[in-house]
């Protein structure tokens, strides 16, 4: 079976736990583009170029443990907004996408380019300081110095640059379905879209 469930979104709204709980609830193989940008960041971080390290990025690149700080978070969204950078990514996430078994992959433009014939997109947002407030526990939780100002000025540039950017901005789909976690816990959210992929897997039986 060949069915892919694009999730896109800001930081800390919630796609990413969302698009996990989906593909562990249907048996789907699951991919956080994120982190080949976040991994490009890293080796930018390291002194390579953003494309070259873009054409170099290996498997074991996403499996290191200091992707997730808002020093690589920066810097993926600078060589997210590089046109070569996505286009030498762009391959590997619609292979993915169109593997055996369904898939579920969470990024910033899955829905609208990635793969823009999806059989079911979900748009995570939540306000501004809803996420705020949960990416500065998630820092904190892991020793890093920051503060709640910092954070929510953090996230407002970073999504500023995502959707502002000329190639592949951030934003929904036009046959998206809006998931706003702002007021809902992350059990409800789930629930949501759990109930969006399983809708349309029925109607593909019929």
């Amino acid at each position: 079976m060949i069915f892919t469930v694009a999730i896109d979104g800001p930081a800390a709204a919630g796609k990413g736990t969302i698009s996990k709980a989906v593909a562990t609830h249907f048996g789907f193989a699951h991919l956080d583009t994120g982190l080949l940008y976040r991994a490009t960041g890293r080796r930018v971080l390291a002194g390579e170029e953003p494309v070259e390290a873009a054409q170099e990025l290996r498997p074991e690149d996403l499996d290191r443990d200091d992707l997730r700080t808002a020093e690589v978070a920066q810097a993926a969204s600078r060589v997210a907004a590089v046109p070569e950078v996505r286009a030498a990514l762009i391959a590997f996430q619609r292979a993915f996408a169109r593997r055996e078994g369904g898939a579920v992959l969470d990024g910033r433009d899955i829905g609208t380019v990635i793969c823009p014939d999806a059989e079911v997109k979900l748009y995570v947002t939540a306000s501004d300081e809803v996420r705020a407030a949960r990416r500065y526990l998630e820092l904190s939780a892991k020793g890093a110095a920051t503060s709640p100002a910092e954070v929510l000025d953090d996230l407002r540039a970073r999504d500023a640059r995502d959707a502002g950017r000329d190639t592949a901005p951030m934003k929904p789909a036009p046959d998206a379905l809006l998931l706003d976690t702002t007021n809902l816990s992350i059990e409800a959210a789930v629930e949501e879209a759990v109930r969006a992929v399983k809708q349309k897997l029925e109607q593909g039986r019929r």
